[in-house]
C-alpha cells in the first residue's frame, strides 16, 4: 500500500497545475468529460505501477477500452480512476481525488484515496486495517461508528450531482426509521472516506457508477471496519464482465445495528 500511495500523490501532483486553470473540457464517447489533468494523471499512475508490479495489469477509466475475452483471463488487477470527481474539478471545487485499487479474483484486496488540493490520503483494505493521513502528519488510524455520538443526528452522504427517485424514496423510509437525518453531500470517493473515519453513518447509491469510480474507497471502507453490499445484502465485488458500470449498492458499518432495516427499506423503494 506504501508504494501505491506514492504513486497516487504523484498523480494528484501531476493534476494540480491544471486545477482552476482554464483547462479545455472533452467530451467521451459516453458524454462524461475528461481533460488534460485526467490524461496527466493517468500516465503518472499507469507508470508508477507499472514499475511497482509489472506483471499487473492495468484497468482505468482513461484507458478501459479493453475487450472481456482480455480482461476475464486475469487473476488481479489494479482499478484506477486517475481523476475521481472531473466535474467538481472543472467546477473548481477540491473534492475530487485519485482512486487506486488492487483487485484480486474481483475482490478489492485494498484501495488508496488521495485528494490532491488539501494533500489528505486515505488506505486501507478488509482485515489490513485503514488510515488517513495529512501533509506532513503522522498517519492515523480510522474507524467506522456504528451509531452517531449522542444528541447527533445519522448523517448520509450523497453525491452532489446524482440521485434517483428511488434514492429519494429511500432516504425518507430511513428518516421514519432512524429518525432525523443530516444529509452531507460530497463529491467523488470522499463519501465512502467520511464513513470510513466515523465522520457520517451511510452512504447508499442508488444511481449509475462505475467499477473505477468505488472500489480504492470500498477498500478503505472495510479496512475501517465497513461493507460495500448489494441492495440484496450480498457483497460487492467487481467480477470480469462485459459492462463496466456498478449496480446499485449501500455503503455502511458491517456491525450496524440497523443494517437489516435499510435492506428492507431498499426492497420498498426499488421497483421489482
Amino acid at each position: 500500500m506504501e508504494g501505491v500511495l506514492a504513486v497516487a500523490r504523484d498523480a494528484g501532483a501531476a493534476i494540480l497545475p491544471f486545477w482552476r486553470a482554464g483547462v479545455a473540457v472533452t467530451a467521451k464517447a459516453d458524454d462524461s468529460p475528461v481533460t488534460a489533468a485526467d490524461l496527466a494523471a493517468h500516465d503518472v499512475i499507469v507508470a508508477g505501477l507499472t514499475r511497482l508490479a509489472p506483471a499487473i495489469p492495468i484497468l482505468s477509466e482513461e484507458d478501459c477500452d479493453l475487450p472481456l475475452a482480455q480482461r476475464e483471463g486475469w487473476q488481479q488487477w489494479w482499478l484506477v480512476d486517475p481523476l475521481d470527481g472531473t466535474k467538481e474539478f472543472i467546477s473548481g471545487s477540491d473534492e475530487f481525488t485519485v482512486n487506486i485499487a488492487l483487485v484480486a479474483a474481483g475482490k478489492v484486496v485494498f484501495g488508496v484515496v488521495a485528494m490532491p488540493v488539501t494533500g489528505r490520503c486515505w488506505w486501507g483494505g478488509a482485515g489490513l486495517g485503514a488510515w488517513r493521513c495529512d501533509t506532513g502528519q503522522e498517519a492515523l488510524p480510522i474507524q467506522v461508528r456504528s451509531a452517531p455520538p449522542a444528541g447527533e443526528a445519522f448523517t448520509v452522504v450523497a453525491s452532489r450531482r446524482h440521485s434517483s427517485p428511488q434514492q429519494e424514496r429511500l432516504l425518507v423510509g430511513l428518516g421514519e426509521a432512524v429518525g432525523d437525518l443530516q444529509l452531507t453531500s460530497v463529491g467523488s470517493s470522499l463519501k465512502f472516506c467520511l464513513v470510513a473515519e466515523g465522520a457520517a453513518d451511510c452512504y447508499p447509491r442508488l444511481a449509475p457508477t462505475s467499477q473505477w469510480d468505488t472500489a480504492a474507497a470500498q477498500g478503505v471502507l472495510e479496512g475501517a471496519g465497513g461493507e460495500v453490499v448489494d441492495t440484496q445484502g450480498q457483497p460487492f465485488e467487481y467480477p470480469a464482465r462485459e459492462s463496466l458500470l456498478n449496480g446499485h449498492f449501500l455503503a455502511l458499518p458491517a456491525e450496524a445495528p440497523w443494517r437489516a432495516a435499510l435492506l428492507a427499506l431498499c426492497a420498498d423503494a426499488i421497483p421489482s
